[in-house]
């Protein structure tokens, strides 16, 4: 599959300079990464909701479509395939092929931060005062 990831990410390479008006890969270099990134999202939606609605047929052409739009993501964010095949590398030495590195934990707030962000107050009486 790489390989033909990599035929693909060499095809859009090519395609970013052709016509606009003949050529999607152009027209969306052209229209910028926000708009790329977009049609990457909405690819992955489509994909999302043909899985949950059991059309196999549909997930595949949705993927194939998915895979297009991460590699002109991917080439115009300058990254290369063999960068991505590398971490994928990585990670299967680290955790096996089937596994995604988990995220780092959350740190909790401390006092401090959360005292930056919010004054405490008091009531004393009926009036409110800051506490320093």
């Amino acid at each position: 599959m790489s390989d033909s990831l990599d035929r693909l990410y060499q095809a859009v390479i090519a395609a970013k300079d052709l016509d606009p008006s003949v050529s999607r890969t152009a027209r969306l270099y052209q229209q910028g990464p926000e708009k790329m990134a977009k049609k990457l999202a909405e690819e992955a939606i489509e994909v999302v909701i043909d899985a949950i609605n059991r059309k196999p047929d549909a997930v595949i052409r949705e993927s194939a479509d998915l895979l297009y739009n991460l590699t002109v993501l991917w080439a115009a964010a300058g990254v290369r395939p063999e960068q991505v095949w590398a971490e994928m590398s990585r990670r299967e030495d680290m955790l096996g092929i089937a596994e995604k590195l988990p995220k780092p934990p959350k740190r909790p707030k401390s006092i401090e931060q959360n005292a930056a962000r919010r004054p405490i107050v008091a009531l004393e009486g009926r009036r409110l005062r800051k506490l320093s």
